[in-house]
């Protein structure tokens, strides 16, 4: 049953903040260390085996988009109800989440093998790279049904001010997932050497390990929001009230996925290496993103616990908080790693072009980090209050507008360099930082009922 805790930690302290958002920050740390090493191990195949496994990655992440319909509702649902002690309530949301989720994973596993082979093509990769990347989406999106509970499942707990136990699980994921791919990809311990391949296998094998713990763990009560078997029984009206909250952040990532979609079709137009760096970039600037990740969903969760507790006041108060100090810590991080590009990037790939590549596109985002913050943390405190609307027409608005527009105009107008697509980020970063500013200082997001 639930931990009644999460009712004396609604305070909108530094302290409170920092206990939520540190095993989020550490808990993304591990995954993107394992994003990092893995993408070491398959750069060791070839700058094509990195543009595979990253175009690969992309068309899993677009795929599985509608999830974030289910790990937003359940969020901003379990939230409320924690804040407002209707534990009970809360433990019967998380159950209908996991089955939505598991429903719902099912019906993109099926067509994502089947059309692997023209999703690749969009993105105008060459034959070879193309026929790398079939093989690894195929298999890797077999990840789709234990990765999509686990996510739900550790969100239910997050809501709830529980964010170690998701940290520990995560650790356990990604320590299994990096050994694997050192016995999988290059055919350690007796095991074949299935290069690309191998990697995805390893992301099915430890996202499988790691959501029967989960569920295990939530069966014998042993987190702060456990599960019951009928709890697993769908009730439309739970279904209804999760989706009318979290629909827009599914549209949300929708277009984002395209976006990146549409962003990676330029960089393609300036040839594999273009491409590479791109991938090998955005695991870099991962690191600098950490806090972010930490600081929303420490004000995701507690703005959404103060305004089930009927705080609205301590709920701007905290995320007013997290933002300040995502800003400093994102900034610091971004500012290190700009200075270290270069070398960073010599560790994935010994090509100097793409190596060139990667640092300007490092420079780029490094730029952005302040702008980021905002975005991330803002953009947290915003579904936790259940205002999932607005995020999505920032993402129009700086994404499309901006980003792509530029794009645009730097590819096929003006012709510039590669250099000039990288900075089109830092216009789509500024405008969403300065939209959800605006709107969470409007104080509308406190109105909404969930």
């Amino acid at each position: 049953m639930l931990d009644p805790k999460p009712r004396a930690e609604l305070g909108d302290s530094t302290k409170a903040i920092w206990a939520l958002a540190w095993p989020v920050t550490l808990a993304m740390l591990s995954e993107s260390l394992v994003g990092l090493a893995d993408m070491i191990m398959v750069g060791r195949l070839g700058s094509g085996a990195v543009a595979a496994v990253g175009v690969g990655g992309q068309i899993l992440s677009a795929s599985m988009v509608v999830m974030a319909a289910v790990s937003t509702g359940t969020m901003a649902l379990v939230a409320r109800r924690v804040g407002s002690g209707a534990t009970r309530e809360a433990q019967s949301i998380q159950g209908q989440a996991v089955t939505l989720s598991a429903m719902i994973s099912l019906s993109v596993i099926l067509p994502v093998i089947s059309w692997a082979r023209p999703l690749v093509g969009l993105f105008g990769i060459d034959t070879e790279v193309a026929g790398l990347a079939v093989d690894y989406t195929r298999l890797a999106v077999l990840a789709a049904l234990p990765g999509a509970i686990l996510f739900v499942v550790e969100s239910a707990q997050g809501a709830a001010g529980d964010t170690r136990t998701p940290l520990w699980i995560n650790l356990g994921v990604n320590l299994l997932n990096v050994f694997l791919n050192w016995v999988l990809i290059f055919g350690n311990l007796g095991a074949p050497a299935l290069g690309v391949k191998g990697s995805a296998l390893a992301t099915v094998l430890a996202f499988t390990a790691g959501t029967l713990v989960a569920l295990g763990l939530a069966f014998s009560r042993r987190l702060r929001v456990s599960l019951e078997p009928v709890d697993l029984r769908l009730r439309w009206d739970s279904v209804r009230r999760v989706l009318d909250i979290g629909y827009p952040a599914a549209l949300e990532q929708s277009l984002m996925q395209l976006g990146f979609i549409l962003y990676l079709v330029f960089a393609a137009r300036y040839g594999t290496d273009a491409v590479a760096a791109y991938f090998i970039g955005v695991r870099i600037l991962g690191l600098s993103f950490l806090p972010g990740f930490g600081f929303a969903a420490a004000a995701s969760a507690l703005v959404g616990q103060n305004l089930g507790a009927r705080e609205p006041g301590r709920a701007a108060r905290v995320g007013w908080l997290s933002t300040g100090m995502a800003v400093a810590s994102m900034s610091v991080l971004g500012f290190l790693i700009v200075v270290f590009a270069q070398p960073i990037a010599e560790v994935f790939v010994d090509d100097p072009a793409v190596v060139s590549n990667t640092v300007w596109f490092i420079y780029m985002l490094g730029v952005s980090q302040p702008c980021m913050a905002i975005d991330f943390s803002l953009g947290g405190a915003l579904r936790g209050a259940g205002d999932t609307r607005f995020p999505l027409l920032v993402v129009v608005v700086s994404f499309y507008g901006v980003r792509l527009a530029l794009s645009v105009l730097v590819t096929f107008v003006w012709q510039l360099s590669l250099p000039w697509l990288w900075a089109a980020l830092i216009g789509d970063y500024v405008v969403r930082a300065a939209l959800k500013a605006w709107r969470f200082r409007q104080g509308r997001w406190a109105l909404i009922e969930v």
